[in-house]
C-alpha cells in the first residue's frame, strides 16, 4: 500500500467511469487526491485527464499503489471481473470502497475476494443519480469496519454530502439490502409517472393538468415533477438508464424470492424495461419505460 507518511495525498483507483463513476472520480481529482481511472472502454475515461486523473490501461495498473479502490460497474459480474484483472498488483491492506449496485447475493464473492486478498471491504451502494453525483451530493449507505471508516470517509465526504453506517461487516450485505428496498421505491415512482403519463395521453388529458391538479398536495414530490418533464419535453438524457433500472428490477425480484417475499410492483417494472429495452430505449433515462405502454 502507498506510504501515506511520505504524503498525506490519498490515492484511490477509481474502475468504472460510466455516468456515475466519472463524476466521482473528477470530483476526487479536483479535490487533490491521487485519483487513477480504468474503464473498460478507454475513451470513456479519457476526458477525466483533464481533471488531473491518470487514465490506465488495465485495472492491474490503476490499483496499483492504491490506498482505496472505488469500483463503481454494472454488476456484480463486472466487479469481479475487473478486480481478478487488477488482482497480481492489488495492495495488501488497501480499502475496497465497493460502491456498485449489485444485491445482496451478487455480494458474496466480492467480499470472499476482497478476504483471499486481504482487502479491507466496505459495501457502499449509494443514492442518487448523474446531477447529485456531479454535485458531490450522493448519499452514501455504507456497511464496514469501525477502522477503515477514517480513510473510507476521505473519499466518502468528497463525493457525497450524506454517509449512512449500517453496519460494521461490509460483507453482511446491510447496505446493499437498503439499497435494493430504496430502489423498489425509485423504480415505482419512475414507472407510476410513466403510466400516468401515458394514460394522460391515451385518454386525450393534457398532462399539466395532471400535474396542476396535484401540485403541492400530499401526492405531489419533486422526482415525479422531474421525471414528468422529460416525458414532457421528449428528451431523455441518462442519470439511471432503462437498462440498469431492469438489472436493478431483477435483483430486487431475486432478493425478494429468496427471503419469501411475494412482488408484484417491482416484476412488472421490470417487464416495462424490457419492452422499453427492446424499443431501443435501453441507453437512456429509466423513465423511457413510458414507451412501453405504447406499441412499436
Amino acid at each position: 500500500m502507498a506510504d501515506n507518511n511520505a504524503s498525506d495525498t490519498l490515492s484511490v483507483a477509481v474502475l468504472g467511469t460510466g455516468i456515475m463513476g466519472a463524476a466521482m472520480a473528477r470530483n476526487l481529482a479536483r479535490a487533490g487526491l491521487d485519483v487513477r481511472v480504468w474503464n473498460r472502454t478507454r475513451a470513456r475515461a479519457e476526458p477525466l485527464a483533464a481533471d488531473g486523473a491518470r487514465v490506465t490501461d488495465t485495472p492491474a495498473e490503476a490499483v496499483d499503489g492504491a490506498d482505496a479502490v472505488l469500483t463503481m460497474l454494472l454488476d456484480g459480474d463486472a466487479v469481479l471481473d475487473a478486480l481478478r484483472q487488477a488482482a497480481p498488483a492489488l495492495p495488501a491492506g488497501a480499502v475496497w470502497l465497493q460502491m456498485s449496485t449489485v444485491g445482496a447475493e451478487g455480494l458474496a464473492p466480492l467480499a470472499r475476494f476482497a478476504d483471499e486478498h486481504a482487502l479491507r471491504f466496505v459495501d457502499a451502494p449509494v443514492l442518487g443519480t448523474k446531477a447529485p453525483a456531479e454535485k458531490g451530493g450522493l448519499t452514501i449507505l455504507a456497511a464496514g469496519p469501525e477502522d477503515v471508516r477514517e480513510r473510507a470517509g476521505q473519499v466518502f465526504d468528497i463525493v457525497g454530502s450524506i454517509t449512512r453506517w449500517v453496519g460494521e461487516d461490509g460483507a453482511s450485505g446491510a447496505a446493499s439490502r437498503l439499497k435494493l428496498v430504496v430502489n423498489s421505491w425509485v423504480l415505482t415512482i419512475i414507472n407510476g409517472t410513466g403510466e400516468a403519463l401515458a394514460l394522460a395521453k391515451g385518454l386525450g388529458v393534457d398532462p399539466r393538468d395532471f400535474l396542476a391538479a396535484i401540485a403541492g398536495g400530499s401526492l405531489d414530490m419533486p422526482y415525479l415533477r422531474m421525471k414528468s418533464e422529460l416525458i414532457l419535453s421528449e428528451d431523455y438524457p441518462a442519470s439511471f438508464t432503462v437498462s440498469a433500472a431492469r438489472k436493478d428490477a431483477r435483483l430486487i425480484t431475486e432478493a425478494a424470492r429468496d427471503a419469501g417475499v411475494r412482488l408484484d410492483l417491482v416484476p412488472a417494472a421490470a417487464e416495462r424495461f424490457r419492452r422499453a429495452e427492446e424499443q431501443g430505449h435501453g441507453e437512456e433515462d429509466g423513465t423511457a419505460a413510458y414507451f412501453a405502454s405504447f406499441e412499436g
